[in-house]
């Protein structure tokens, strides 16, 4: 695949704040000073900071990220587009934000602020070579699965975590989303598999944490006070 094709990245950042017990939805929790969506387009940005960021907001979101943004002195540059009722609807949305005909796409959680560059780095390189890559973590405990009146254990080796960013070709990106959406449809490697691509996993990382819990974010505030 030639080197030049351009990149894209579409930010989700849909969440309520349910799980994290707040009334604040968690991608604008603060985290060592600033909102958690921000520090999560810090690593985009210094991926490469000619890309295209497009994040994806609830309608009734978007006027208090832009209040944010101004308190925050946010100045990196990114477009904001209204999410669906889905996350299948929200990535559709943002796509329709990218005018290139062709290019490599990312996908990735607005709450998995700690993704390493370098992987967000291999993942862009795979997808260029073999039309899409998409990060994924080995299981670090035992798995039992679960039936009505018994439990069976399960070798993990079989089995890997799924994580963002999820990088496609563009035009094959669309292409799969003209798709009927489906409940199988729980992230943008099951709409380009549904679509009948191959998908590639590469290397993630364990530090590549989505905040959901309050628990999650104890281990954020201790990330970022680490020692570097």
């Amino acid at each position: 695949m030639p080197a030049s094709l351009s990149e894209h990245a579409i930010i989700v950042a849909g969440g309520s704040g349910t799980r994290m017990q707040s009334q604040v939805p968690k991608q604008f929790i603060a985290v060592a000073g600033e909102p958690i969506l921000m520090h999560t387009i810090r690593r985009l940005h210094a991926y490469n900071p000619e890309m295209q960021l497009v994040v994806v907001l609830p309608q009734n979101q978007i006027k208090i990220w832009n209040s944010l943004c101004f308190t925050h002195v946010f100045e990196i540059k990114h477009e904001v587009v209204a999410g669906g009722k889905t996350r299948f609807g929200s990535v559709k949305n943002g796509l329709a934000a990218i005018t290139a005909e062709d290019g490599i796409v990312a996908v990735h959680d607005g709450v998995r602020p700690f993704v390493p560059v370098a992987n967000i780095a291999n993942a862009f390189a795979v997808a260029k070579q073999k039309g899409n890559a998409v990060v994924a973590v080995p299981l670090k405990e035992s798995i039992r699965q679960i039936f009505k009146t018994k439990s069976k254990a399960m070798d993990r080796s079989q089995y890997q975590l799924i994580q963002t960013p999820q990088c496609f070709r563009l035009a094959m990106f669309r292409k799969a989303y003209e798709l009927p959406e489906e409940p199988t449809f729980t992230d943008d490697a099951s709409v380009v598999e549904r679509f009948g691509q191959k998908i590639n996993l590469v290397e993630g990382s364990y530090e590549n944490i989505k905040i959901t819990t309050p628990e999650d974010l104890w281990w954020a505030e201790a990330f970022l006070k680490r020692p570097r």
